[in-house]
């Protein structure tokens, strides 16, 4: 059985070892999809014998939908794993004793995800769930997003393993809000195509609440996004604090709650709000918009 993980990075020295220690004794291959680092990720992937591969960078579902056209034939089962993540010991150990013991029927595996913000793990808040972890090859595939993409099963049953991967970033802060700056953009992208559908190489099938990630994304979509922006990430962020217990993290829990279901929500209504004031003063369409306010091409092909 043969299994393979991609990882995608750039600039990825501080976390990649992390990773590639916990997966080398389970996996057969692992490939680094890589967006020309500078720094020692390479020599770090060679050093766990991993494929090193370079492909200019658009957004992470292009990239990693690039990986995967790569895949040959005879991989059995596909992981899909973060540089800033690590999988915890019972995952390892889930992934050893367990996947080849499923049925045929078992196309899917999704794991748990865990949060470490500022060196604690959050708890509470809502924000660990489970993803779409390992696959079997051509039973998932990359939805087409500018921001907050999913694997999807396609076919077959799925299963769900006790351990999980541990999202722990070690960056400072400021390189944490200056990375979430850049995501607001983005997400402040897949609003407008929302209402405006310009980009129509998006994935746009119609939600289906058969997952936690189909359901977090209909919440979003239909009715998150309908609120008066300013609003809704006040109420975000009293969700995620109060209601949902947020608070029992201490400062920590809060400084991720406020700053990630707050602050970064605030910002990208502030951004589709310039965005739009553009828009209505200058009479541009909205793709001309987005560049001059946002400086994002969506005019470039997520293939």
């Amino acid at each position: 059985m043969k299994i393979l993980a991609i990882i995608l990075t750039y600039n990825e020295e501080i976390h990649l070892e992390r990773c590639l220690s916990r997966l080398k004794n389970i996996v057969t291959d692992i490939w680094v999809v890589d967006s020309f680092s500078t720094d020692r990720t390479e020599e770090i992937a060679y050093k766990y014998d991993a494929r090193f591969m370079q492909n200019k960078f658009v957004n992470h579902a292009a990239q990693f939908k690039w990986a995967l056209a790569q895949v040959p034939p005879d991989i059995d089962w596909i992981m899909r794993v973060d540089a800033d993540e690590y999988l915890s010991h019972q995952y390892v150990d889930d992934i050893s004793r367990c996947l080849h013991k499923l049925s045929p029927e078992i196309k899917g595996v999704y794991c748990r995800k865990y949060r470490v913000f500022q060196g604690k793990l959050i708890r509470f808040g809502a924000v660990n769930g489970v993803t779409l972890g390992i696959w079997k090859r051509g039973c998932a595939e990359m939805e087409t997003r500018w921001m907050d993409e999913h694997l999807k099963l396609l076919s077959g049953e799925s299963v769900v393993f006790r351990g999980g991967l541990i999202d722990h970033n070690l960056q400072p802060l400021s390189w944490w809000t200056a990375k979430h700056n850049g995501y607001s953009s983005r997400e402040v992208i897949e609003i407008l195509n929302q209402q405006y559908k310009f980009d129509i190489s998006r994935d746009n099938q119609k939600i289906s609440i058969k997952s936690q990630a189909s359901i977090k994304r209909f919440i979003k979509e239909q009715i998150y996004n309908k609120l008066p922006c300013g609003v809704r990430p006040f109420m975000y962020f009293c969700f995620r604090y109060f209601f949902a217990l947020g608070f029992l993290d201490g400062f920590a829990g809060f400084s991720f709650h406020f700053l990630q279901g707050f602050w970064y929500r605030f910002l990208v209504d502030v951004k589709l709000k310039e965005v739009e004031r553009i828009m209505n003063e200058n009479s541009l369409d909205v793709v001309v918009a987005i560049k001059k306010v946002l400086d994002v091409d969506v005019a470039q092909k997520n293939t």
